[in-house]
């Protein structure tokens, strides 16, 4: 099933500023609260997908990503976007969208919304670098990374400072009369608990550095700049309730010795002597899936393009394969031995060898024009 458009989910147009889509999120949160509808799994699914769609929207990296590539920029087989691929749960949008209203939390709908924070860890980021061959067909990537986790024997005793809730309540006098928000609590960052005694070797947090192996599913198509997420790959938080960050991947394209890419489309230069070009003659070409023979017509012109449809990348929103575009250039012989020369001198004035352009010939820009119509 095609998963939703984020602005239709939220009914906003793409030009809607942030403070537009705030405002309808806010609204969305609101009528789909759990805490407004109990047991109401309709009102969950609404509920996380608003929050999903906001997550991408308010980002303003994110939300240029989404419009260029729509969810295929976030869909990498480990989740790569929005809260993971699909691995979102309510601990994670009260987390993060906690201050949506102002305060501290999505609670206050008839006192049952206290809700106990759990602290996320810092996230990570790498760059994984790619082929050509590599992105054309998608790759699983398996890289090294020292990410800080839990430390054994770390224990934790409740936090004084807000009792266990993970908030702390502050009353302000405004001209509406007195107000009540809920904020972090500064001690324990929002757990509800603090460490009692952690082992040698960890840090102030009770964390030490562990050095994993991750595994990363790149799909075929991606793009140089695109950003991937894997989730729970990141850095660990301290607290028996906290949820690991996300190991963010950048992907780098290596550029190709021989080939060009242009989007989807993949550009080479092959190089023909003089007789081929007159006689004609086959060549085999290396693509990104693999060798094609191609024919070259007797008589062929330098500047000529071939076009093998269907062989260059694949598009990352799942549109279609681009082409594999052949330029033709007619290597001209830069010194002759003697018998060459006198057979050059005497086809210099031939009829035949004189330049005849055909009116029907395209030109260079004709050319570049129906590469891409």
């Amino acid at each position: 099933m095609a998963k939703q458009d984020f602005y239709e989910i939220l009914g906003i147009s793409k030009s809607a500023s942030q403070s537009e889509i705030k405002k309808a999120y806010r609204k969305m949160a609101i009528k789909y609260h759990p805490d407004k509808n109990p047991d109401d799994k309709v009102a969950e699914e609404n509920f996380k997908k608003a929050a999903e769609a906001y997550e991408v929207l308010s980002d303003e990296n994110k939300k240029a990503r989404y419009d260029q590539y729509g969810h295929a920029a976030f869909d990498g087989p480990q989740g790569g976007g929005g809260f993971g691929g699909g691995g979102m749960n309510m601990d994670d949008i009260f987390s993060q969208f906690g201050d949506i209203f102002g305060g501290g939390g999505f609670g206050g709908f008839g006192g049952g919304g206290q809700r106990q924070a759990r602290v996320k860890g810092s996230n990570m980021r790498i760059r994984v670098k790619l082929t050509l061959e590599e992105i054309a067909k998608g790759i699983e990537k398996k890289v090294k990374v020292r990410r800080k986790i839990q430390a054994d024997g770390v224990s934790y005793k409740t936090c004084t400072t807000c009792n266990g809730s993970g908030q702390v309540m502050r009353v302000t006098n405004t001209i509406l009369g007195r107000m009540q928000t809920a904020a972090t609590c500064t001690s324990c960052s929002g757990a509800g608990e603090i460490i009692s005694s952690k082992p040698n070797g960890s840090d102030a947090q009770g964390l030490i550095v562990k050095e994993e192996t991750v595994s990363i599913n790149i799909p075929a198509g991606v793009t140089e700049g695109v950003q991937l997420k894997v989730g729970g790959k990141g850095n660990e938080a301290p607290g028996k309730n906290s949820i690991p960050g996300d190991l963010l991947v950048l992907i780098e394209e290596i550029p190709h010795e021989k080939l060009k890419r242009e989007g989807t489309n993949i550009h080479y230069d092959l190089y023909v002597n003089f007789s081929e070009a007159v006689l004609g003659t086959s060549k085999e070409v290396e693509t990104v899936s693999g060798k094609v023979k191609i024919k070259i017509d007797a008589g062929t012109q330098s500047g000529k393009i071939l076009r093998l449809k269907g062989k260059g990348l694949p598009s990352i929103e799942r549109y279609g394969t681009g082409d594999f575009l052949i330029h033709i250039n007619v290597w001209t012989p830069q010194e002759l031995d003697k018998e060459q020369r006198t057979f050059f001198e005497d086809m210099m004035n031939n009829e035949n060898f004189s330049p005849n352009p055909n009116t029907s010939d395209k030109s260079f820009f004709e050319k570049v024009k129906d590469m891409f119509s």
